[in-house]
């Protein structure tokens, strides 16, 4: 009885655990996103792209490092530390595969704010003494990066917070237009901060509100301080750097390895300036001593905590959403899914933990990102490997930058702010496809260069909300679940032998961002339905395919000679009479479920559409410019799907 009774015992006490292991298994997979890939890593197909992608990610994380820290008003050796243990975190923790996690334009700008106010530079005469503990800089400088680390880790603090209340989930606040018009004109701050280093002038900090204007105020007064040799290296790098990033471009499928112009222009201008002195001769501005080796940990002052809120907040959301806008760009275009909620604590753990290593705030860059897109990079693999080659330049390689002119670094990052300049090319997109969406754009851009890009990045959610809220009452529902659904099972006539399915279903709802992405997945979800409900018929002289949407053909034909028989074409009809008003981001989606559609060899028409639908997806992308799409009424597109069955049964016969 005694060994029965401990059998059981352990049966029930196994049954109680085991799950708890899995479970705690699959939390691990969940939280720790390197261990589902990096088990699956294919050596031979992935290390080589990944090992060139990361060279080339080096060379932007090393300048980008260096220009960003001073941006951020501290020493330039910290820029480097910041390109290392991001980088690093991030790819243990996130789940953009094509992400590249390091120093970052606005974060730092909006971190200079906080350092520039608490360690001014009028006081950097009072702490010249050496610190010979800390890599030999003085205690001006670590009181500053101090700040700039305490803003990192109470933004990271704030990210994690909102990764434990799952606010992830609303990221669907932060529309398309929104996004983008917070970025360029972020991107717009950027350039501005580099004009002093692109002139050569000696400028003072100006910050605050209309900030912007008051620095070119000050550059046009003052346009007689202009360094004409400052001015015209400037202008000599700008045009290389376009020059040869524009051949790079256009010439990449044709090259296998393209040309890192960001080093030789390093290389060349570094070695040109020590050659010719042009510190002394010149008055050029460099970078200056960089030493080796990275200082033991050192957490944060805590006591500035409470001065550095605002801009702690300022870089948890600026750099959440501009990271995230690039992980779903990358998962969108390599097919591979990205969690909202995780990348709260990907970048949360990226800012806290590099903020003990001397660290300034980090997100994802774009410049970076279309970089790994450009080289080839498959995996997190590649942003390693660029962290050891930053590694090798801060023990070995970083005295040699000392003679690199300030100009120079300058104009590589007013270049590589190019991907997020360009974005106004996207007001002629919102003009077409909802004017609303483009006043949005405009106002967001504004309230951004005129105050800062956390102010204009709230601004943009409030208007969206506000307009979305105003124009919601006029939809018939209010819910995408209220989609009326009709089958409709059509004999052809001709040969009377196939039954054609034709699917019908009802939009009740405006297409907007709120409940696009719902659209899609209630559409889906029925399309699986039909696809797990319906089955083969075993009749033996047909072949019948009754599923709605299957891109092969499931219909087994079990004649005597056993032969597959080739699936028919299916049709969906969208009843866009309910579409009473419309977004970019609901067009958008639109024209991904006719695309996903038919790439699984259904057609999909549409009833019902108003001239301006038809016209923002003609300007989102047109779906078919080879045959109407669009029809008056459900009527006259079920006419259309007859005729062309018709049609096309005649001209087989007349080829037989």
């Amino acid at each position: 009885m005694t060994g029965a009774k401990r059998k059981k015992k352990g049966m029930l006490w196994s049954k109680m655990h085991t799950p708890h292991c899995e479970d705690f298994k699959q939390w691990c997979r969940r939280r720790l996103p390197i261990l589902e890939w990096a088990p699956h890593y294919n050596l031979k197909e992935n290390l080589l792209p990944d090992t060139m992608s990361g060279i080339m990610l080096a060379v932007q994380q090393v300048t980008q490092g260096l220009a960003f820290a001073i941006l951020s008003s501290v020493h330039p050796v910290f820029g480097l530390y910041g390109s290392l243990f991001p980088a690093i975190i991030y790819a243990i923790f996130g789940m953009g595969r094509h992400v590249a996690t390091g120093t970052f334009a606005l974060t730092s700008l909006i971190s200079a704010n906080a350092v520039e106010r608490l360690v001014p530079l009028s006081s950097g005469n009072l702490t010249t003494r050496s610190n010979t503990s800390t890599l030999g800089l003085s205690d001006f400088e670590l009181q500053r990066i101090g700040v700039a680390a305490a803003v990192s880790f109470l933004g990271g603090v704030i990210q994690v917070a909102m990764f434990l209340l799952q606010l992830g989930s609303a990221t669907f606040l932060l529309t398309e237009p929104v996004i983008s018009a917070m970025t360029t004109g972020a991107a717009t701050h950027v350039v501005t901060s580099q004009v002093k280093y692109l002139l050569g002038m000696k400028m003072p900090y100006i910050s605050g509100p209309l900030g912007f204007f008051y620095i070119y105020a000050y550059v046009f007064e003052n346009i007689k301080s202009v360094r004409l040799e400052a001015l015209l290296l400037s202008l000599l790098s700008i045009v290389v750097l376009v020059l040869v990033k524009e051949l790079n471009e256009q010439f990449k499928r044709k090259i296998k390895v393209v040309l890192p112009v960001d080093l030789v222009l390093i290389i060349a201008a570094s070695f040109a300036c020590y050659c010719t002195n042009m510190e002394i001769t010149y008055g050029l501005e460099v970078v200056g001593h960089i030493p080796k080796g990275i200082p033991p940990p050192r957490a944060p002052p805590m006591n500035v905590l409470s001065a550095v809120i605002t801009e702690a907040f300022g870089v948890a959301l600026v750099g959440y959403v501009a990271s995230l806008a690039l992980a779903q760009g990358s998962a969108k275009k390599y097919k591979y899914p990205v969690d909202d909620n995780q990348e709260f604590l990907a970048h949360g753990l990226s800012n806290v933990i590099p903020s003990f290593f001397f660290c300034i705030p980090s997100a994802a860059a774009m410049g970076r990102t279309a970089g790994l897109y450009s080289t080839g990079a498959k995996t997190q693999v590649a942003c390693l490997i660029s962290c050891i080659l930053v590694l090798i330049v801060i023990y070995a390689v970083g005295p040699l930058l000392y003679w690199l002119p300030m100009c120079v670094l300058a104009s590589i990052i007013v270049v590589g702010l190019k991907g997020m300049l360009i974005q106004f090319r996207d007001l002629k997109k919102y003009w077409n496809v909802d004017k609303i969406d483009w006043g949005i754009w405009v106002s967001t851009y504004v309230f951004t260069i005129c105050f800062a890009a956390n102010v204009g990045l709230l601004f943009g959610v409030v208007c969206t909300i506000a307009i979305v809220i105003g124009r919601f009452p006029r939809a018939k529902t209010l819910s995408i679940k209220n989609m009326k659904e009709m089958e409709l099972k059509v004999k052809i006539e001709t040969d009377g032998e196939t039954l054609q399915q034709v699917k019908i279903i009802s939009i009740n709802n405006p297409l907007v961002f709120l409940n696009a992405k719902k659209f899609h997945t209630d559409l889906m979800n029925i399309i699986q339905k039909e696809n797990a409900s319906n089955q083969l018929l075993d009749d033996v002289s047909k072949c019948e395919q009754n599923t709605l949407l299957n891109s092969l053909s499931n219909g087994n034909c079990n004649e005597e000679a056993s032969q597959p028989c080739p699936a028919e074409k299916c049709f969906l009809i969208l009843d866009c009479s309910g579409v009473t008003f419309f977004d970019y981001s609901g067009v958008s989606m639109l024209v991904e479920v006719y695309m996903d559609c038919k790439s699984r060899s259904v057609d999909v028409s549409l009833a019902h559409c108003t001239a301006s639908l038809m016209k923002a997806m003609k300007y989102c992308g047109n779906p078919d410019s080879e045959k109407p799409i669009s029809f008056e009424s459900v009527s006259a597109a079920l006419s259309n799907i007859y005729s062309n069955k018709n049609l096309s049964k005649l001209s087989d016969h007349s080829e037989v």
